[in-house]
């Protein structure tokens, strides 16, 4: 269970003080639309196209492998960009950095 995780499931005490709510805020939940097991299949399709999302082919295939709808694939992809597990690429699309990605 990741520290994020860890935190938001149980009340913090106040002698944790502000350094428990710097973790907090410093978390990226995964979006609602969404679990973990849509994730590990996001990630996989994404490898298994290169490790890159670009064009609408990209996603209409990520979508197949996965059962994804757009709006999630979508979801997932900003998830991702936010928390560095992806990155922009200079002519658009982007490139997961982690996993079977890094």
């Amino acid at each position: 269970m990741n520290a994020c995780v860890f935190a938001g499931r149980f009340v913090l005490r106040p002698a944790l003080g502000l350094g428990a709510l710097g973790l907090i805020a410093a978390c990226t939940m995964i979006p609602e639309s969404v679990e973990e097991q849509d994730i590990a299949r996001y990630d996989a399709a994404v490898a298994s196209l290169g490790c890159t999302l670009v064009t609408e082919s990209d996603y209409m295939a990520a979508g197949l492998q996965t059962g994804l709808s757009r709006a999630q694939l979508m979801d997932i992809t900003a998830y991702k960009l936010s928390s560095d597990g992806a990155v922009r690429l200079p002519a658009g699309g982007v490139e997961l950095t982690t996993g079977a990605c890094a």
